[in-house]
């Protein structure tokens, strides 16, 4: 065990001596993740609002025109976009160029076709191809339903009950009764897990991806530590003493444990108190699965470092599987949001 140890601390004195270490195992690591950070909005104190931008311009002039207005903005999934005046072509070349995820038009006449029970489309402009477009015509026509509804409701009451129940009151009372509808779908969250913002989010995803990758391009100088030794005839000599190899290996191994368990140490510390990563919300599974990651990583380092024959090959061992196992295996983007086949690959 003394020599299995002695070997270890020789390897950890030769990195601590090495600046890429540092520069690979702390510095790069923070400067990616909030370099990913800004660019995905999470330091931005800005309210993000994810909703479709819908150009909405209304060419009619009845009061009925309104309501339907109302129900568009309250969407939490459009975001009405007005103008005062444009151009249907100017609305398709808005489309066209990604400005706008649709353009609704109001045409003149509307409102007093729906008053009269005719039949009367809203210009809708969009390109029917993409996802945001089944989005848009659910929303639009939840929207047009219910004025639909709240007309022939009002009308029906006031034929039978005149006075009693006047066909703007019946109108709006139909309209309001939507607001707390009889059947509805609420989102919950477990009370056992707090609500974060956008930016927390993001970071929660940042902060671990460029950890892991930073840990698998740390192996960069471990491996060469082992090459250096190889090359110098030092693993040859020390293979005439009454060393034996499984020390030598272990040895090396427990070096490149200890170095990559301590990296992710420090940047789960770093994570949960300066970008206020909630790590310690559950702190033995991030324990666990920051030991278990570094058993595993250390493992591919030892085996770089006996399968590289030089320098150069070290650093081509490290670098490639850095680039492939992170951008595959959801380091830059979730798996969540990417196709199926290249979540099997991820997973696997």
């Amino acid at each position: 065990m003394i020599r299995i140890l002695d070997i270890t601390l020789k390897d950890l004195m030769q990195l601590a001596r090495d600046f890429n270490t540092f520069m690979f195992l702390l510095i790069m690591p923070i400067i990616f993740t909030l370099l990913f950070g800004y660019a995905s909005g999470a330091f931005s104190s800005e309210a993000s609002d994810s909703r479709l931008p819908v150009g909405y311009l209304n060419e009619d002039d009845r009061w009925v025109d309104q309501p339907l207005h109302d129900i568009l903005a309250e969407s939490e999934t459009i975001r009405l976009v007005e103008y005062s005046s444009a151009s249907i072509s100017e609305f398709e070349s808005f489309v066209a160029d990604g400005n706008l995820a649709a353009a609704i038009i109001v045409p003149h006449g509307y409102g007093q076709a729906m008053l009269k029970n005719k039949t009367v489309h809203l210009i809708v402009i969009a390109d029917t191809g993409s996802t945001a477009w089944t989005t848009i015509q659910a929303e639009t026509l939840t929207a047009v339903s219910r004025l639909d509804g709240a007309i022939r409701t009002a009308t029906i009451l006031d034929d039978m009950l005149g006075d009693r129940a006047p066909f703007r009151y019946a109108f709006d009372q139909t309209l309001e009764a939507w607001q707390d509808p009889p059947i509805k779908v609420v989102e919950t969250t477990s009370s056992v897990v707090p609500k974060v913002a956008d930016g927390g989010m993001s970071l929660a995803h940042t902060s671990p991806g460029m950890m892991l990758q930073f840990a698998i391009a740390g192996l960069l100088t471990a491996a060469q530590i082992i090459v250096t030794e190889r090359k110098s005839r030092t693993l040859q000599r020390l293979l005439t003493t009454s060393v034996r190899r499984i020390h030598i290996l272990l040895g090396h191994y427990l070096a490149i444990f200890i170095l990559i368990f301590s990296q992710f140490m420090i940047l789960i510390a770093f994570g949960q108190f300066a970008l206020k990563v909630d790590y310690m919300r559950v702190p033995s599974a991030t324990l666990f699965v920051a030991f278990s990651a570094a058993l595993c990583i250390s493992a591919m380092g030892l085996l770089i470092g006996v399968i590289a024959k030089s320098e150069e090959q070290a650093v081509t061992f490290s670098i490639i599987p850095m680039f492939v196992f992170s951008g595959l295996g959801g380091a830059w983007v979730p798996l969540e949001v990417t196709g199926e086949t290249f979540q099997i690959i991820g997973h696997l």
